[in-house]
C-alpha cells in the first residue's frame, strides 16, 4: 500500500529497478517524463528502443560496438526459419498425434501429448549473443507466445479446464530469452523490451486480469559482458622503460607546418591494453542462437577495438583466420554449439541464424564456414541463406548489403533466397521492401546452390601468376605529372617515379597519376641518392606512417605498406601484364605496360600471351568469376584466389590457340584504338552500350554516340568469336547453360587436381613457373577427389513414441514426394502399412500431407 498514492501497488521488483538512485532532473525533464508516463504503453512497439539506442550513440561508439538497429521485417525473416519453423514442425507432429489419439478415443493421452509439448515449449532457450536492445529476443518471444496460444486452444478443445491452463509460472516468459551485450545501457534496454513485450501479450490475451506478482522478475537472463572474449586481467601495455604504450586515437589531427594538410596529431593518443590469459568466452546453453553481431571488418578491428584486444581475441581463437571479420568469432562459437547438438542429452544448439555483412561468402570469411560444413564426423549444413540482402544503417543512412544464414548439425539441403526486387519504404528505419526467389539444394560455403564452385581446388598450373596490386598506406606517395617532373622524372630519380593505376584509371578516365616507388632501397640510400624524393615523402608520408599501428609500416615508412614483393619478379621479364578491376559492373581484362604500378583494387596477372586475355574475357570465365566471387553493394568482385587460382584453362590445339591469341590481340587493340581516338570514351560506357545491344534495347542519344565512337558492333562480334572459340577449346557446345558450364568447370577442376597429384601440371607460364622444366613428383590420389561417404542402405528403426513415428513418416513422405503406406513402411525396420496409414491420415488432417488416388499420399 502506497501512502503517497493511497492505493495498492503491484510488486514489480526485477533488475530494472535495483538501483533506486533519484536522477537529478530539471523541470523540463520532469515534464517530459510525466508526458511519457501519460501515454498508453500497451500499444508501443518495443522494437523502437533499438532505433533510440543507436541514435543515442555517437558515430565512433556506434562503429566500435558495430551497433546496427535491425528492422522488424528483417528480424522476422531470420527468426522464423531459425526458431519458429522447427518448433512449428514439432507442433504439427504433436497435433497429428493428438488427432490420432482423439480418433481412438484416448482423450487423456491426447492431452498428455500436447501438455508435454507445452512443457518443452516453456523450457526452450533462445540466445542472442550480441543482443543490443533485444529486438531479436522480443520478436522470438512474441512469435513463441503466438504458438503457445495455439497450444492452449487445442488443450481447451481436448477438454483441459481453464484453471489448469492458467498455472502460475507455466508459460513462455522472458526467462527463456537469453542475451549477452557489451553496452550496459543496451543490456538494460533489452531486458525492458522483453518485459514490455511480455506484459503487452498478457493484457492482449487476458484483458484487465493482473499478471502474477512480482510483475517483473530478475531472471538475470541478459548479461552485460563481452560475448566472445574472456580474460583474467586487463593492464596498460608498457614499453621496455616502463612507460605506457599508446597509439593515435584515430581522431585528432593538426595542420602540417610545411604542406598545410591535416595530419595525425602526435598528442592525440589512447592507451594500448594487454589481456592476461585471453580465452573464448562461454555462452549459456541454448536451443537456438540468433542475432546480428557487430559489423567490423578485419582491417578495421585494430582501429575500432584496439591492438591489445585484437591480438587477444586472435590468440583465443586460433582456428579463425586473422583475415576474418569480427563477426566470424560469433559464427565460430555458434557453429561449435550446433555441432555439439545432442537432444537426448539436452546439450548443444539445434539451429543458429546470424546476420553478417555479405562478405560472409568471400574467401577470408568462408574459411570459417568451410571448416564446419566439411567436417567429416560432425558436419553442419546451411539450411537457409540470403546472400545479398539490402540494409540501411539507421545511424548515418549508409546503404550496405548483408547476408543471412542459418545452420544446423548434419547433412541436409537448404533453401537459398535471392533478392528479385527491392524498393524504398516510407520509413527508412524499416529497411527496404524486397521480393525473394528461392532455390532448393545443397548450400555451399559461398552461399550458392548448384555446382560446388567454392569447393574447387587451387591448381598448381595457375600458381604464382595472379596478385593484388600494391597498398600504399600513405596517399603522399601519389604525385601529379607536374610534380613527377619536378622530382626527377626523366632523370636518374625517374626510375622510382612510375605511372600509377587504380580501377577508375582502367575502366573510366585515367588520372595520369604517378607514384613514388622506393621498393628495394634503404632509407640511407634514398636520402643520399635521391634527396628530393626523400624530403617529399618525409613531409607527405612520414607524419601519417608515424601513427600507424604496425611496426613494419612505421619503421619502413618510405616504402609502400604492401609493396607486393611476390608480384615484382613475376612481371620483371615481361613487357606487359593483364589487369582487371577487383570490383566492377563489367568483368574486363586488358593488357597494361609493365612499367605501370597497379593499386590494390586491381588484380594483376603475370601473363603476356593474348590467348589468355581471350580465355579470361570469354563468357565461360565470366560465369565462373561471378559464381566464385561476391558482391560489393551491386557490383561483383573478382577474388583471384577463388576466380583464377582454381580455374581450369582449356588446352587447345596449336591452330586454335593461334586463333585465340589473335582474337585476344584484336580485342585489346580495338578498345585501346577507339579510346585513343575519343579521349572521353570509357570502357564502362562501351560495355554498358554492349549490354543494351545484347538485350535488344534501342540504341539512341548518348548510347548511339558511344556505339559509333566505340564501334560496339565490332566489339560484340569479337566477343562472340571469343566465346565460340573458347567453348571449342574446351570441347563443349557453345549453347551450354550457365549451370552446365559451372558443373563442367568443377568437374574439370577435379580432373586437373587429380592429374597434378599424379605429377602432370599444365603450367600457364612454364618459363616462369617451372624454368628448369622439372617433372612434378606424384603424390598419389588426393582424398579430396573422393565423391563422399558411402550412402548406407540400412533401414532406419521404427520409432517408439507416436510423435516420433509421425515425424518419421512425415520426413519419409517429404523425401519420396508421393508414396503408399506400404512404401513408407518399407523404409523402416518392423513398420507396418496398417500402422502408417492412420499417421498419414493425421498428417493430412493438419495440412502436412494430402490423399491422392489409389491410396497414395503426397507431401
Amino acid at each position: 500500500f502506497s501512502t503517497v498514492l493511497s492505493s495498492d501497488l503491484k510488486r514489480f521488483n526485477g533488475g530494472l529497478f535495483k538501483d533506486a538512485t533519484a536522477l537529478p532532473l530539471n523541470a523540463l525533464q520532469l515534464g517530459l517524463l510525466i508526458e511519457a508516463a501519460s501515454h498508453n504503453w500497451r500499444e508501443v512497439e518495443p522494437a523502437i528502443f533499438g532505433t533510440l539506442l543507436e541514435r543515442a550513440l555517437d558515430k565512433r561508439q556506434r562503429h566500435k560496438l558495430g551497433a546496427h538497429y535491425t528492422p522488424r521485417a528483417y528480424v522476422e525473416r531470420l527468426v522464423n526459419p531459425t526458431v519458429i519453423q522447427p518448433l512449428r514442425d514439432d507442433w504439427l507432429v504433436v497435433q497429428a498425434a493428438a488427432v490420432t489419439l482423439a480418433a481412438q478415443d484416448k482423450q487423456n493421452e491426447a492431452r498428455a501429448t500436447v501438455q508435454a509439448f507445452h512443457r518443452k515449449l516453456c523450457n526452450i532457450r533462445v540466445l542472442d549473443p550480441a543482443c543490443g536492445s533485444g529486438n531479436f529476443l522480443y520478436v522470438a518471444l512474441e512469435l513463441m507466445k503466438r504458438l503457445e496460444g495455439e497450444v492452449m486452444a487445442l488443450l481447451r478443445d481436448l477438454g483441459e479446464d481453464q484453471s489448469a491452463l492458467a498455472l502460475a509460472g507455466h508459460t513462455v516468459d522472458p526467462h527463456q530469452f537469453l542475451g549477452i551485450e557489451l553496452n550496459p545501457w543496451a543490456a538494460a534496454v533489452a531486458e525492458l523490451v522483453l518485459w514490455i513485450g511480455y506484459l503487452q501479450w498478457h493484457f492482449r490475451t487476458h484483458g484487465k486480469a493482473s499478471p502474477a506478482e512480482p510483475v517483473l522478475r530478475d531472471f538475470k537472463n541478459i548479461e552485460n559482458r563481452d560475448a566472445v572474449l574472456d580474460w583474467d586481467a586487463r593492464d596498460p601495455r608498457l614499453d621496455d622503460q616502463g612507460n605506457p604504450v599508446t597509439r593515435w586515437d584515430g581522431l585528432g589531427t593538426i595542420e602540417h607546418n610545411v604542406t598545410g594538410e591535416r595530419v595525425p596529431d602526435p598528442e592525440a593518443r589512447t592507451q594500448v591494453w594487454d589481456y592476461t590469459k585471453p580465452r573464448a568466452a562461454k555462452w549459456p546453453e541454448a536451443d537456438f542462437i540468433i542475432g546480428n553481431p557487430p559489423f567490423i571488418g578485419a582491417s578495421r578491428m585494430r582501429d575500432a577495438l584496439g591492438d591489445g584486444y585484437t591480438e587477444a581475441i586472435r590468440a583465443a581463437y586460433p582456428r579463425v583466420p586473422d583475415s576474418a571479420d569480427f563477426v566470424m568469432f560469433w559464427w565460430e562459437k555458434a557453429a561449435l554449439a550446433a555441432r555439439a547438438y545432442a537432444p537426448a542429452k539436452a546439450k548443444g544448439t539445434r539451429r543458429f541464424g546470424l546476420i553478417t555483412t555479405n562478405s560472409l561468402r568471400q574467401t577470408f570469411n568462408r574459411k570459417v564456414l568451410e571448416t564446419h560444413l566439411n567436417d567429416p564426423k560432425t558436419p553442419l549444413s546451411l539450411t537457409f541463406a540470403i546472400p545479398d540482402h539490402p540494409w540501411v544503417d539507421a545511424g548515418d543512412g549508409a546503404a550496405v548489403r548483408i547476408a543471412m544464414a542459418l545452420a544446423e548439425k548434419g547433412r541436409a539441403e537448404g533453401r537459398l533466397f535471392t533478392v528479385a526486387t527491392e524498393a524504398k519504404t516510407a520509413d527508412a528505419n524499416e529497411g527496404r521492401d524486397v521480393s525473394l526467389n528461392m532455390q532448393r539444394g545443397t548450400i555451399f560455403a559461398d552461399l550458392r546452390v548448384g555446382a560446388d564452385v567454392a569447393g574447387a581446388k587451387v591448381l598448381k598450373a595457375n600458381e604464382g601468376l595472379a596478385h593484388m596490386g600494391v597498398k600504399l598506406h600513405g596517399m603522399g606517395f601519389i604525385v601529379s605529372r607536374e610534380e613527377a617532373f619536378s622530382l626527377g622524372l626523366g632523370d636518374a630519380a625517374g626510375e622510382h617515379i612510375r605511372p600509377f593505376l587504380n580501377g577508375r584509371d582502367l575502366v573510366q578516365l585515367s588520372r595520369g597519376a604517378y607514384v613514388i616507388d622506393l621498393y628495394g632501397l634503404s632509407e640511407t640510400e634514398v636520402r643520399t641518392r635521391f634527396p628530393s624524393l626523400y624530403q617529399f615523402v618525409l613531409d607527405k608520408v612520414k607524419p601519417e606512417r608515424d601513427q600507424n599501428n604496425r611496426d613494419t609500416y612505421r619503421k619502413n615508412w618510405w616504402i609502400f605498406g604492401e609493396p607486393r614483393s611476390e608480384l615484382r619478379p613475376a612481371i620483371i621479364n615481361i613487357q606487359r601484364y593483364i589487369a582487371t578491376t577487383r570490383t566492377a559492373k563489367h568483368r574486363l581484362f586488358q593488357f597494361v605496360d609493365s612499367a605501370n604500378i597497379a593499386e590494390s583494387k586491381l588484380v594483376v596477372f603475370a601473363l603476356s600471351d593474348a590467348s589468355q586475355v581471350a580465355v579470361l574475357s570469354a563468357r565461360i570465365h565470366e560465369i565462373w568469376a561471378l559464381a566464385s566471387g561476391a558482391f560489393l553493394e551491386d557490383r561483383p568482385t573478382y577474388n583471384h584466389s577463388q576466380a583464377f587460382n582454381p580455374f581450369p584453362f582449356p588446352t587447345p590445339s596449336d591452330p586454335l590457340k593461334a586463333r585465340l591469341r589473335q582474337l585476344g590481340e584484336d580485342l585489346d587493340a580495338h578498345r585501346k584504338r577507339q579510346q585513343a581516338q575519343h579521349p572521353k570514351l570509357t570502357l564502362t560506357a562501351m560495355y554498358n552500350c554492349l549490354e543494351k545491344l545484347r538485350a535488344g534495347d534501342r540504341i539512341e542519344g548518348k548510347d548511339k554516340e558511344t556505339y559509333d565512337q566505340g564501334l560496339i558492333g565490332i566489339l560484340r562480334d569479337l566477343h562472340d568469336q571469343i566465346d565460340a572459340s573458347v567453348a571449342e577449346a574446351y570441347g563443349w557446345p557453345a549453347t551450354l547453360t550457365d549451370d552446365e558450364i559451372l558443373h563442367n568447370l568443377v568437374a574439370l577442376n577435379r580432373e586437373r587436381a587429380a592429374e597434378e597429384a599424379s605429377g602432370l601440371i599444365r603450367y600457364l607460364r612454364p618459363d616462369y613457373q617451372n624454368p628448369a622444366g622439372q617433372t612434378a613428383t606424384a603424390q598419389g590420389e588426393q582424398s579430396t577427389m573422393d565423391i563422399g561417404p558411402a550412402v548406407s542402405t540400412d533401414k532406419a528403426p521404427w520409432p517408439k513414441t507416436l510423435p516420433d513415428q509421425i515425424a518419421a513418416v512425415r520426413d519419409a513422405l517429404a523425401a519420396m514426394g508421393e508414396a503408399t503406406p506400404d512404401q513408407i513402411a518399407r523404409q523402416f525396420q518392423r513398420a507396418r502399412a496398417a500402422s502408417v496409414l492412420p499417421l498419414l491420415e493425421s498428417l493430412a488432417a493438419v495440412g502436412r500431407a494430402r490423399a491422392i488416388k489409389d491410396g497414395s499420399f503426397a507431401a
